[in-house]
């Protein structure tokens, strides 16, 4: 320890200070706590392109079908994007470039695989490995934010927590095979499939439906988690890092579930509010689904932040004494976090926020 410190990490701050976490590999690797005199995002000008960002997904079009979904955001392990689906798709689809983790923002309906079907609802987690063929089948329009990952997609092993922490196994669903899906063949007495193939399509046309499986088994398949099935770590006394909540993982990317939980009561010198850090080896995407992010104002669900390496964020002006008396956070929110840093798409800055940054300036109120 050197100077005026806290002994405890997100505990009894010095008077007059606030916490910054500086850690390498995430939350994971080395760290040092700096407790400086002012908020590290205390800036009155940012210039060049290095800021945080926030999109509003709600302005998008809904495209034609489940291909022209929206790209926002890249790198060479993941591929960010939002769709809109109203109609069955009248064709199968099959990711040959990567797995594909669906979270259905808002709808319901039929996700038809090569392992048979899963119905799904808003909240729900579809997870299909790279180059299952799949269609979807909606039953009210439907809303996907889809992260597309080059390795393969894993739930994380929880250490001593255990294999319960978080969800049981036993909830997750798996598809059992019925032999028959619901697409009928087109004119030409045919049933088509779209590959994607280094971010290309191909077409392939059969004389019988490709969902045709009547069995299988093993342990690699689709499957659904619905977030009312995970239940959040908490801790009473101390503010507990975003990555106690990842949900799943890949090569360079980790997915994180932000549900209600309880705030850290049993101290009132806890912090109740996310510290300030840097991301100094991780990007920062949160998309925001449902209730109140207690760290922002001015955040609906269908918004998306991005808070990129190199930069500082944590809670906005105020954040603190918006929690004082609050017992519990009202949030549902998917956080990706990817090692490669990521790349805004044309898409994305026409539907950026461009003044998202001054909302930690004091006494500015966030607009998008």
């Amino acid at each position: 320890m050197r100077g005026k410190v806290a002994a405890q990490a997100h505990v009894a701050l010095p008077d007059g200070t606030v916490e910054e976490e500086y850690a390498r590999d995430g939350f994971a690797g080395r760290y040092a706590h700096l407790y400086r005199a002012h908020a590290p995002v205390a800036w009155t000008r940012i210039e060049g392109p290095l800021r945080p960002r926030a999109y509003d997904t709600r302005e998008l079009a809904p495209g034609a079908d489940h291909v022209d979904r929206t790209t926002l955001l890249a790198n060479l392990d993941v591929r960010v994007h939002v769709g809109a689906l109203d109609a069955p798709m009248p064709y199968v689809f099959r990711n040959a470039d990567g797995d594909e983790l669906m979270f259905v923002h808002a709808g319901s309906g039929r996700l038809e695989t090569d392992f048979g079907p899963l119905a799904y609802r808003e909240g729900d987690y579809l997870l299909v490995p790279r180059g299952t063929c799949y269609r979807l089948v909606p039953a009210a329009a439907t809303r996907l934010l889809t992260i597309e990952t080059a390795g393969e997609l894993r739930v994380p092993d929880r250490g001593l927590l255990g294999q319960h922490a978080l969800f049981d196994p036993a909830v997750i669903e798996v598809p059992t095979p019925t032999g028959k899906s619901t697409l009928a063949a087109d004119a030409r007495g045919e049933w088509q499939v779209v590959v994607q193939r280094d971010c290309a399509l191909t077409r392939i046309f059969y004389r019988h439906d490709p969902l045709d499986v009547v069995g299988w088994k093993g342990t690699l398949a689709p499957m659904r988690l619905n977030v009312a099935d995970i239940r959040p770590v908490s801790s009473e006394r101390y503010h507990l890092p975003p990555t106690a909540h990842a949900t799943f993982a890949a090569t360079g990317a980790v997915v994180c579930t932000f549900l209600p939980r309880p705030l850290e009561t049993g101290d009132p010198r806890a912090l109740r509010v996310p510290f300030y850090h840097s991301n100094i080896d991780y990007d920062e995407v949160l998309f925001y689904h449902r209730g109140s992010f207690f760290s922002r104002t001015g955040i609906a669900p269908g918004m998306m932040t991005f808070h990129p390496q190199g930069i500082h964020h944590g809670p906005q002006p105020g954040a603190a004494e918006r929690v004082r008396d609050a017992s519990r956070t009202d949030e549902i929110a998917v956080m990706i976090d990817t090692r490669r840093p990521l790349h805004p798409t044309a898409a994305a800055l026409a539907i950026e926020h461009p003044d998202y940054w001054k909302s930690w300036q004091a006494g500015a109120e966030e607009t998008p």
